[in-house]
């Protein structure tokens, strides 16, 4: 582990930066971000919205103990599969445990591929109008009346660029776009944009890990492979049999809801392989889809042969680079 001075620490206590290291599924986050995080000498700050749920292990990927190295894992467990967990939460419980991790003048290292609570953690949450019962109740009026078609293009018509993000069975999402337009009067959608030209609220450096497609669909079904074969069928079995309902959020995650179907014999274990699989690989390209369009993101393209302790170190080597920059000493080597 590396050991850092007195200067090192009193720069991460005035400045204040983060680094994140983010990237699709699969991409080998976790494992990268041991080995930094023994280099830095500080904890991993988990930044994925399934990994928070506690009695989750191997359907959300979690590290195991003895995959984490003995490098604290923050921001996991956090709540049963019942409790509401959302963006907000997040936010506030990351920033807890960033101001602790500085107070103790060690550098806040954030890992993840949930990229809302990467950009609402760096960014803060957009301040909409609060909801209305009101006009919801009108709102909901109109889709009775007139079906989600007619809600949609109300939509189109006052808030066209949200509207092209929403299909219309997604009905509350629709609805609470109308509302913020209702309320605010203006468009969600102009909303947003003003809160991506707030400044961030850290001097921030994100890293993303990406491979080729193929090579990142391959490690996907490698993974599932092992999943099932290492314990996930019974943990999805042992949720549902204390009583979390198939059609909370939680248990709606990728392999959770296929096994669910399958217990429910909606279709067989073949077709469920295959259908978790094709989602996984779809989640993944929604993920970089999102990633491409949050800016300043540094991207290292990775091969398969490349190890895990080269990635390591070129992700140091970026980080002591950012932290140079703000005038404290680099790293020391191992």
């Amino acid at each position: 582990m590396a050991v850092q001075s007195d200067s090192f620490a009193e720069t991460i206590r005035r400045h204040r930066p983060l680094v994140v290291l983010l990237g699709p599924t699969a991409a080998g986050k976790s494992a990268v971000a041991v080995q930094v995080a023994k280099r830095f000498g500080t904890e991993i700050l988990t930044a994925d919205s399934r990994q928070v749920y506690r009695g989750m292990d191997i359907g959300t990927d979690k590290p195991s103990l003895e995959e984490r190295q003995g490098i604290a894992h923050r921001l996991i467990d956090l709540v049963d599969p019942d409790e509401p967990y959302n963006t907000g939460r997040y936010r506030r419980d990351a920033l807890a445990e960033i101001d602790r991790v500085i107070r103790e003048g060690r550098l806040p290292f954030v890992v993840g591929g949930t990229g809302l609570y990467i950009r609402t953690l760096i960014r803060g949450i957009c301040e909409a109008p609060a909801a209305d019962e009101v006009i919801r109740r009108e709102l909901m009026a109109l889709v009775a009346a007139q079906g989600r078609e007619a809600l949609h293009a109300e939509l189109t018509r006052v808030d066209p660029v949200t509207a092209s993000r929403l299909h219309p069975n997604d009905e509350s999402k629709v609805i609470r776009a109308l509302e913020v337009f209702r309320l605010a009067g203006c468009s969600l959608a102009s909303l947003q944009a003003q809160h991506q030209l707030q400044a961030a609220a850290f001097p921030t450096l994100l890293i993303g890990l990406q491979r080729p497609k193929e090579s990142l669909y391959r490690r996907i079904e490698a993974r599932i492979d092992w999943q099932l074969t290492h314990g996930m069928v019974e943990e999805t079995r042992a949720l549902l049999a204390r009583g979390y309902s198939r059609t909370l959020g939680s248990m709606k995650g990728l392999g959770y809801r296929h096994l669910a179907a399958q217990f429910a014999g909606e279709y067989d274990a073949v077709e469920m392989v295959r259908r978790f699989k094709q989602d996984t690989r779809q989640f993944a390209k929604r993920q970089m889809t999102w990633f491409r369009k949050e800016p300043g993101i540094v991207w290292l393209m990775l091969d398969e042969q490349e190890p895990v302790g080269r990635t390591a170190d070129r992700v140091v080597e970026l980080i002591e680079q950012f932290v140079a920059a703000l005038g404290a000493p680099r790293a020391l080597p191992v």
